[in-house]
């Protein structure tokens, strides 16, 4: 490979994707490289669905929300598919939880998104498969939805290959290499140049930007997937169910039935420290104990525990998403997801465009950049709640 190009994107998950095919639809010369498969089951945007939602702890995410919503539906306009599946959507902070509601409704207030807080009667009353703490408020959010992981991906990598985009799995990157105003792109089948990179490897990322002197303090977890087979499906389906979020740590989340007659559901953050290279594939019988009994306590109808899969969380500090070039090196930007954002799946690639092609964005994303004191303060200590 010795050809030129506008934009080489290194990792073609969700957000190297939607990278490839915003920057296609540019008309920009655009080659993706994937060192697996594409669609692969190694990363964070496989499996079957993903959380959109308005509810977010600051305005800025909730700015951010919005544009989200719009740019699925720019997606379905472009592919004439159905992606978004608007399910309604309830965060549970019960007695004390350890993330506060009031984060979430004023931010909510502060951008016109209508929500409602209701008690535990009231929430079991219009969703009696609950089964709640005294105490526990709910936040309802009616336009929360959910959105197709692996599907998503792989709509984006057929619209960035239909404007013109090369798109080559199973080409390990080896190196990034500034050089001038342009990059070269090491990989095994021969060197790649291009005018800007963006690098969205996830948990592979630091290990490319550290040749470039810049240590991203990113922490990469091991977390499981497990779906649930409940008695009376019907139950359970988009409609009778919402989207739900439990706001305490530990922190778990799950899903109505969704293509099939189970409901998914997860603890957030609860896995294991691994790394890209080195994690197990396999179930853990201790993190399905846990969730399985959260979820037996608190959706009591909710049912056995039928199948698991392990995907990888990518952590920053902060819990807050990279979209930003990489200081001293303005060729290079970085695109990470923090393990909350593939619902932002669609938008990032037009914000990650953006940035490397023009150096800025009309979205804020201040809060997002490399050297932010989340990424940069050996003392910073880590908060993962979201």
């Amino acid at each position: 490979m010795s050809d030129t190009y506008d934009l080489a994107v290194v990792g073609l998950g969700a957000l190297g994707s939607s990278t490839a095919w915003h920057a296609a639809c540019r008309g920009l010369s655009v080659i993706g490289l994937e060192q697996f498969e594409l669609g692969h089951d190694r990363g964070a945007s496989h499996d079957s669905s993903r959380i959109l939602r308005h509810s977010y702890h600051t305005p800025e995410y909730v700015d951010l929300t919005f544009a989200a919503y719009d740019d699925w539906a720019d997606l379905e306009a472009a592919t004439g598919e159905s992606f978004v599946t608007v399910t309604g959507g309830v965060d549970l902070f019960p007695r004390g939880a350890a993330i506060g509601i009031e984060d979430y409704t004023s931010s909510m207030n502060a951008r016109g998104v209508a929500h409602e807080v209701l008690d535990v009667d009231e929430a079991q009353a219009r969703w009696p498969q609950l089964a709640l703490p005294q105490g526990t408020r709910v936040l309802f959010q009616e336009r929360t939805a959910i959105v197709p992981a692996a599907r998503g991906v792989a709509a984006m990598q057929r619209q960035a290959v239909a404007h013109g985009a090369v798109l080559r799995d199973r080409t390990a990157v080896r190196a990034i290499v500034p050089r001038g105003d342009a990059v070269d792109v090491v990989t095994d089948e021969g060197v790649v140049s291009a005018a800007r990179v963006v690098i969205s490897a996830d948990a592979w990322t630091s290990a490319l930007l550290a040749p470039l002197g810049w240590d991203l303090p990113l922490t990469v977890t091991e977390e499981q997937v497990t779906y649930f087979a409940p008695a009376d499906p019907v139950a359970f389906r988009p409609g009778r169910f919402p989207v739900w979020i439990w706001m305490d740590e530990p922190s778990y989340y799950g899903f109505p039935c969704y293509g099939e007659d189970t409901v998914k559901a997860a603890q957030d953050c609860g896995g294991p420290v691994v790394t890209g290279d080195h994690r197990s594939g396999v179930e853990d019988p201790d993190m399905l104990h846990r969730l399985a009994g959260f979820m037996a306590a608190t959706f009591p109808a909710s049912g056995p525990a039928v199948r698991s899969k392990r995907c990888l969380y990518s952590l920053t500090p902060d819990r807050d998403f990279v979209v930003s070039r990489v200081p001293g090196h303005p060729q290079v930007s970085v695109g990470l997801g923090a393990a909350h954002g593939y619902k932002f799946a669609a938008t990032f690639g037009r914000l990650l465009t953006d940035v490397a092609i023009e150096g800025t964005t009309t979205h804020d994303i201040s809060a997002f950049t490399l050297d932010r004191p989340g990424l940069t303060d050996p003392t910073y200590a880590p908060n993962w709640m979201v």
